[in-house]
């Protein structure tokens, strides 16, 4: 009898020892693409970087509020949830729901367990819905050393301990590492602290995971870290400064640079924020909307990025009474959730992933005619084999374009509307020379996206599997 206990206990044993190895290998992994603009998993598929800033999800929620969240964002089809382990606001002196603080005595070298447990919770949860986590080590603040009076927790030997401490924790989970945190590296002591910080994760992961910069805005990582060894892809930050603020610039220029990367927009202007609301005198009722997030992602997609980031103005900070709102948030996390924006942000994959938009390249020149500058200003992504291209038109305005440019005798052409996700199919026949289109409808918060593409390839209609 006593044999056959140990028996069973020792397979008990052997089994609890191979579900770790067992979920290490389900933990998706990502890569830059061959061509060096986009990214995508390990097999060669694309993958669509779809994120939410949840800057606040490891500090400020419970593991079911954190779960509510996470099956939202799912549903809606994001890929890559932003979340900062030392977070921006108090999460140093602050402890989370369960009255854990992340460091013993704001020491990185001593990292708090039971607060760690609660993010294994949150990053594993994720991973189960499909979702990678964007994880930033720490927000800015706590690495920055110019302009402050206290002294930041961060130095060379303690950052690449920490970075080392969680690499191997997070070694087999869906990760993206996020360095920088809304700030920018100033001077060789802040850029020492980074450098260790980056190498202490490459040699707690091995390289199992990508990595990048994201910096205050308006701002790049390209201009700090763009030849970085460590720095996989590159990320800016548009930021929240005004209404028609052309962020298709941003990807233009880090598509320019040599060598190439991918990038995207890491934080864009949010929904729910006021327009300019760190200038003084900013009205508290000029907030941005969801049109205001469509076009800034559309305009960013089609001027070369590797996809987008949304946010929500009470979602970053998981706002909810009685907590202090920063950046005038007035409505609780909860019922933000289901903006349009978001959902919006869902279709707008959804659109690109029915093309094989790893093709697309930026095409400013095959517009002929319609506005160039201002919040109509049209902007256009052709593919590289000339089998498809899109067009926006952000406010309805009609547009010509050069057709010659795609490579097809039978065109089809199609209007998505990236408000409700309806397709209109408006002509197909052998067209050529220079073609002049009218969106349906016009006006602010009128935007269109023309599909113009080779009948040939027989691409499906969005939305259509």
């Amino acid at each position: 009898m006593r044999s056959l206990f140990r028996s069973s206990i020792l397979s008990l044993l052997i089994l609890a020892a191979c579900i770790p190895v067992l979920q290490a290998a389900s933990a998706p992994r990502l890569r830059v693409s061959a061509n060096q603009r986009f990214l995508e998993y390990q097999d060669g598929r694309p993958f669509f970087y779809l994120g939410d800033t949840a800057w606040e999800l490891f500090h400020r929620l419970t593991r079911e509020e954190a779960a509510l969240y996470l099956e939202n964002r799912a549903r809606k089809g994001f890929t890559v949830i932003q979340a900062v382990v030392l977070a921006e606001l108090r999460g140093l002196d602050e402890p989370n729901p369960y009255g854990d603080l992340p460091l013993v005595d704001k020491d990185p070298r001593r990292p708090n367990e039971r607060y760690f447990r609660h993010v294994d919770a949150i990053v594993n949860k994720a991973e189960s819905l499909g979702l990678f986590i964007g994880m930033l080590p720490t927000w800015g603040s706590y690495w920055k050393s110019e302009r402050r009076e206290d002294p930041p927790i961060f130095n060379p030997t303690n950052a690449r301990e920490f970075g080392r401490f969680l690499g191997k924790r997070y070694r087999d989970r869906a990760v993206i590492w996020i360095l920088g945190g809304d700030h920018n590296v100033e001077n060789d002591e802040e850029r020492a602290v980074i450098e260790a910080l980056a190498e202490g994760l490459r040699e707690g992961d091995g390289g199992s995971h990508l990595i990048t910069y994201h910096p205050r805005g308006p701002g790049f990582s390209s201009a700090m870290f763009h030849d970085a060894r460590w720095l996989d892809f590159n990320m800016f930050q548009s930021s929240h400064g005004a209404k028609d603020h052309d962020t298709g610039l941003f990807a233009e220029h880090d598509w320019k640079l040599s060598p190439p990367k991918p990038t995207l927009d890491g934080e864009p202007r949010y929904e729910g924020t006021r327009a300019g609301y760190y200038f003084e005198g900013a009205p508290r009722y000029q907030r941005f909307d969801d049109y205001d997030v469509r076009q800034a992602a559309y305009w960013s997609l089609l001027g070369g990025a590797c996809g987008h980031t949304y946010g929500h103005n009470s979602i970053w900070q998981m706002y909810a009474p009685p907590k202090k709102p920063a950046s005038a948030a007035d409505i609780p996390w909860q019922e933000a959730l289901d903006h349009p924006g978001a959902f919006q942000m869902g279709l707008m994959r959804r659109l690109f992933e029915s093309r094989p938009f790893t093709k697309l390249q930026p095409a400013q020149h095959m517009i002929l005619d319609g506005p160039t500058h201002g919040g109509a200003k049209i902007r256009a992504a052709l593919s590289e084999d000339g089998s498809f291209a899109f067009v926006y038109s952000p406010q309805g305005e009609r547009f010509t374009i050069n057709i010659e440019l795609l490579r097809a005798k039978q065109k089809r052409a199609i209007w998505f509307d990236p408000r409700y996700g309806y397709v209109y199919v408006i002509l197909i026949a052998e067209t050529a020379g220079f073609q002049t289109y009218t969106p349906p409808t016009s006006g602010r918060g009128n935007d269109w996206v023309l599909i113009i593409e080779d009948v040939d390839k027989e691409f499906p209609l969005p939305g259509r599997r």
